[in-house]
C-alpha cells in the first residue's frame, strides 16, 4: 500500500492538516481557503503550502476559481478510490453510508477473488495466507494480520487488475477494522479466515466464496454492532 502522507515530513504533515480541516467539516464544500491564514496557521512555508495544495488538487478535494483562489471542492469530485481519501473518511465520526458503500464492494470484488485464489494459488501464496492466519490467531484484534490476509488474497487471485484494488480495499479495511476491532470487540475472526483458506488449500473454489460470503455477512454484523 502506498505509504500515507502522515509519514512525509513537513511537507506530508501540511498534507494531513489541510486534509484534517476539509474531513472534519471545519472547511466545507464551496468554502474558500485562506492560503497567508493557512500558511501562518500551520507555520510552513510558501513552498510547502503550495506543493501540498498540488497534492490535494490532485486527489480532486481542492481546486481553484479565478480571482475566487483556492476553495474546497463538492465531494462528488473527491476521488474515493484513493487510498488517502478512503483514510481521511475514516478519520472523523463513522459515516454509514460509506460503510455500506465499502461492504457492498467488498461484496461484489472478494468472493470472486477467493473462488479464483483457490483455483490458482500457489504454494507461496497460499504460505503467505497461512501466516497471516497465523499472527491473526496470536492477536485476534491485529488490523495488520486481517491487511495481510486480505491481500495475500488478492495475489493468490492471480489478475493484475483485481491486485491493484489493494489499493482501495486495504485503506477501507484499515479503517474498518480501527473502528470494529475495538477493546471491546469479542469476536473471534479466525474461524471465518479458516474456512476461506481451507477452502483455497483444497482447491475448492465454491467452498472458497461460499466462505468468503459468510466472512463478509459477519463483517457486516459486526459494523451494525457498532453503528
Amino acid at each position: 500500500m502506498t505509504r500515507p502522507y502522515e509519514g512525509r515530513g513537513l511537507h506530508g504533515q501540511t498534507v494531513e492538516a489541510i486534509a484534517a480541516m476539509i474531513f472534519s467539516g471545519e472547511v466545507r464544500e464551496g468554502d474558500t481557503l485562506d492560503v497567508v491564514a493557512l500558511q501562518e496557521r500551520l507555520g510552513v512555508s510558501s513552498t510547502a503550502l503550495r506543493e501540498a495544495m498540488k497534492v490535494l488538487t490532485a486527489k480532486g478535494l481542492i481546486g481553484a476559481r479565478p480571482k475566487l483562489g483556492t476553495y474546497v471542492r463538492p465531494h462528488d469530485d473527491w476521488h474515493l478510490l484513493d487510498g488517502d481519501v478512503i483514510r481521511w473518511k475514516f478519520a472523523g465520526r463513522p459515516d454509514p453510508a460509506f460503510l455500506r458503500d465499502l461492504h457492498e464492494l467488498r461484496s461484489i470484488v472478494e468472493p470472486p477473488v477467493a473462488r479464483l485464489a483457490a483455483l490458482r494459488r500457489t504454494p507461496e501464496e497460499l504460505a503467505a495466507l497461512e501466516r497471516a492466519l497465523e499472527r491473526m490467531a496470536d492477536e485476534p484484534n491485529s488490523v495488520q494480520a486481517d491487511l495481510d490476509f486480505h491481500r495475500a488474497l488478492l495475489v493468490a487471485g492471480r489478475n493484475e487488475l483485481l491486485v491493484r484494488m489493494e489499493v482501495v480495499m486495504g485503506a477501507g479495511l484499515a479503517g474498518r477494522d480501527r473502528l470494529v476491532h475495538g477493546p471491546s470487540h469479542t469476536g473471534d475472526p479466525v474461524p471465518s479466515h479458516l474456512a476461506v483458506l481451507e477452502a483455497v488449500r483444497r482447491g475448492d473454489a465454491e467452498a472458497a466464496e461460499r466462505a468468503m460470503r459468510d466472512l463478509l455477512d459477519q463483517a457486516w454484523r459486526d459494523v451494525e454492532g457498532l453503528l
